[in-house]
């Protein structure tokens, strides 16, 4: 073997090993996605969100503000304790560890849901509270992981694949339960509902597992109360410190803004089409398939995209076809024109939610990065989610259409789309956080 074939074979030899445990690491990172954004369309856009309406609640008009509210504490439970447990999770080093607890919660929780019937207000609420809040709160770990797994290079194209493979598992989840659910989500096919939310949460527990197994924690320290202490000190000074960056802070307050209107489209979807268009349960899970389907190609496409143009770019193009299709919804009259509005807005939501994230892991400093993911999916993302609803839902009871309501988002959007195009390149940027905290976010 001569010297240079030599040498390419020792290369080959020891990096065949890394090769495959990223490869591992990436899928299984993927894989989760596919597993829990079972739960985001099953429990969050569409199922449970009538079921609860039409049977916990018997239908009565109290079952909306019920919704709304139980969203909304959800929220804001991740709101107030993700940044904390980010700057844990950033000290000790266990991040996988708080990972597999929130999810864990999600999947019993979920489970249990499947026990409840008509009248059982107050356990449901409980128990969906819980369970979105595992699935949330699990998000801020999730997503801080992504500048470990993805060169910045790829980042954008990793973040895409990341959502593309959540709305296949959309797809799958809906394609699987269509059986069940076809006869409409209502008292008289009740078994076959409560069965379908069993379904779900052992499918995000099957397909999460694998992460489990491949991620390792670096175990910096064991957390205790002192170690609780100091994460929230960090957390205060994040907090007072985080003007220093004004890019960042433009950024995730343009965030807010946008993906409080995003998540209320996602959260009042399926009670809009059934309430305003008449949709019928079987014809509502082709909808979502149809959306899922294109959220799919959306999330690859503008994942490629903002790797060549970058992700302010990117986000100021899906934040203009939110705005369209708002439009639509408000325009449409019949069903078949409200599935090409759904095939554009399937487009649009994983390709903003991926443009967003990569925006995030550029600016985030390395030794805070779940601490800082904890204040983007957290604080900013689920308060978001608080408001959001809580309008739409004022608004569409003063008014009494849901059109006004929905036509109340297009400010959200404006707002943000105002916000992010403040945000400086990333190179500008970073001479900024050289000053500030010598070159984190170098």
């Amino acid at each position: 073997m001569t010297p240079l074939k030599n040498r390419f074979a020792q290369f080959e030899k020891s990096t065949r090993g890394f090769w495959g445990v990223q490869k591992k690491t990436l899928f299984s990172w993927l894989l989760f996605d596919f597993a829990n954004t079972s739960f985001s369309v099953m429990m969050v856009t569409f199922a449970f969100p009538l079921y609860f309406k039409n049977v916990i609640c018997e239908g009565e008009p109290r079952g909306d503000a019920l919704w709304g509210a139980s969203l909304g504490i959800s929220m804001l439970i991740v709101a107030v304790i993700s940044p904390v447990l980010g700057a844990a999770a950033d000290f000790s080093g266990r991040r996988k560890r708080f990972l597999f607890v929130f999810t864990l919660f999600s999947v019993v929780a979920t489970a249990l849901l499947g026990l409840t019937g008509p009248g059982m207000v107050v356990i449901a609420v409980v128990l969906f509270v819980v369970a979105n809040a595992g699935f949330e709160g699990g998000l801020v770990f999730y997503d801080a992981y992504l500048p470990e797994i993805a060169s910045e290079r790829s980042i954008g194209r990793v973040s895409g694949y990341g959502f593309a493979m959540g709305y296949l598992g959309a797809l799958a989840i809906l394609l699987l339960l269509f059986p069940l659910l076809k006869e409409g989500i209502v008292i008289e096919n009740m078994q076959n509902v409560t069965l379908s939310f069993f379904l779900v949460a052992l499918f995000f527990a099957v397909f999460a597992a694998p992460l489990f197994f491949v991620l390792r924690d670096e175990k910096k320290t064991a957390v205790n109360m002192h170690f609780v202490g100091r994460s929230i000190r960090e957390v205060k000074y994040t907090i007072s410190h985080i003007m220093s960056y004004p890019d960042l802070a433009r950024f995730l307050l343009a965030f807010f803004f946008y993906n409080d209107a995003i998540l209320t489209i996602i959260g009042f979807s399926s009670i809009y089409a059934q309430n305003t268009l008449g949709f019928t349960s079987g014809e509502l899970i082709i909808f979502f398939m149809v959306v899922q389907t294109t959220a799919i190609f959306g999330s690859v496409i503008f994942g490629v995209i903002t790797d060549k143009i970058g992700p302010k770019r990117t986000i100021v193009l899906t934040l203009i076809i939110w705005c369209v299709v708002i439009m639509m919804a408000i325009a449409t009259t019949d069903k078949l024109f409200f599935y090409y509005t759904g095939l554009l807005a399937g487009m649009s939501m994983g390709s903003s939610k991926a443009a967003s994230r990569s925006m995030m892991a550029r600016l985030t400093p390395p030794k805070h990065v779940t601490e800082f993911f904890g204040f983007y999916d957290g604080t900013f993302g689920k308060a978001s989610a608080i408001a959001g609803p809580v309008i739409f839902g004022v608004i569409s009871s003063l008014a009494g259409d849901q059109r006004i309501a929905l036509a109340s988002l297009l400010l959200f959007f404006v707002i943000g789309l105002f916000l992010i195009l403040g945000v400086r390149s990333r190179a500008a940027y970073a001479n900024d956080a050289a000053m500030v905290d010598g070159g984190d976010y170098l």
